[in-house]
């Protein structure tokens, strides 16, 4: 896939841009958006993503224009999972709903640096030792391994952890139990003091650096071009914070969730091993000569993955409506 220097620029312009135009159309103005305006901006910015994929196609072929698309429903799947610890961090420090599109909005712009970053390491990495796909592979697996122990505990493991990160930045960063409006920071007594608002972003920060560990290799399983791995990241994170106020309430009705994603996640963490024994190259496996074994394509990948994200979808809210009723 060959992608010039001059689509780069204006791919991430145009990303910017829309940044740039959901800050000041949206959240310039602290206010609680409505069920009507987190509906039509989730569906306008999922149809740009769907869109995009066909310039994907038109532009590069079905193939990559398959992988865009893979890449962009774990992506998607895997950001819910994002909405779900922003929920108990803006509930541990009571952010009030008119300022939370604020802390959103910058959170998810620096998940998307820092998901760049990954992607650039990611990219070099895998372009330099192909064995780099055992490692993205086996710890796609630990990773599945880990949301399934922790599945039903996913509150508490979340809480513990934004208390460690909170109890480290309130040694170093002067802070003040206050909001001032929507302020990151404010002054008292003279002094310039970090709100509630600012530390909710430390968290966010953290938890971005490792849910891009997770979501980085995933990707990097379905498609090997950096251009397709950021695009998918990029366009799956924009229309996050409409989402979260869209089905804020249906994530606790997602009890089977963690399933869903470990499942998906220890999938491509399969196909990734595999990929890389077809590409073998570690003189102490087979002799540093390739394996004969089968490889997944992107469609049934794809497959795969909707497929999954429908079950779980389906047995989630069937579970937590029979146990509604036996209420």
């Amino acid at each position: 896939m060959h992608v010039t220097p001059l689509i780069w620029i204006v791919t991430i312009l145009v990303i910017l841009g829309l940044f740039v135009f959901d800050f000041f159309a949206h959240v310039r103005t602290p206010h609680e958006p409505t069920f009507r305006e987190s509906a039509f901006w989730s569906a306008v910015y999922i149809g740009i993503a769907i869109l995009f994929g066909f310039v994907i196609i038109w532009g590069w072929g079905g193939t990559y224009g398959g992988e865009y698309f893979a890449g962009y429903v774990t992506e998607k799947a895997l950001s819910v999972d994002n909405l779900f610890v922003f929920v108990i961090i803006m509930s541990t420090f009571a952010i009030p709903r008119q300022y939370q599109q604020k802390v959103l909005l910058i959170g998810i712009v620096m998940a998307l640096v820092m998901r760049g970053a990954f992607i650039a390491v990611g990219a070099a990495a895998i372009n330099a030792y192909s064995w780099v796909f055992y490692l993205f592979g086996l710890f796609l697996v630990y990773t599945a391994y880990k949301l399934i122990k922790e599945a039903g505990h996913e509150a508490e493991v979340e809480e513990e952890r934004e208390s460690k990160i909170i109890a480290i930045a309130k040694r170093f960063l002067p802070t003040t139990e206050e909001f001032d409006g929507d302020r990151l920071t404010t002054k008292i007594d003279g002094k310039r003091l970090v709100t509630p608002l600012f530390l909710a972003l430390v968290a966010i920060g953290f938890t971005d650096i490792l849910f891009a560990l997770d979501s980085i290799p995933a990707i990097y399983g379905l498609t090997k071009e950096p251009y397709i791995v950021f695009t998918a990241n990029a366009f799956a994170l924009m229309g996050l914070r409409q989402l979260y106020f869209l089905i804020g309430g249906l994530l606790e009705r997602l009890v089977y969730l963690s399933y869903g994603l470990s499942i998906i996640l220890a999938f491509i963490g399969v196909k990734l091993v595999l990929h890389a024994l077809h590409e073998n190259t570690l003189p102490f496996i087979n002799g540093g000569e390739p394996l004969s074994v089968p490889e997944i394509s992107t469609g049934v990948s794809l497959l795969v993955i909707l497929g999954v994200l429908v079950v779980t979808a389906v047995a989630s809210l069937l579970k937590t409506r029979n146990t509604a009723a036996k209420s």
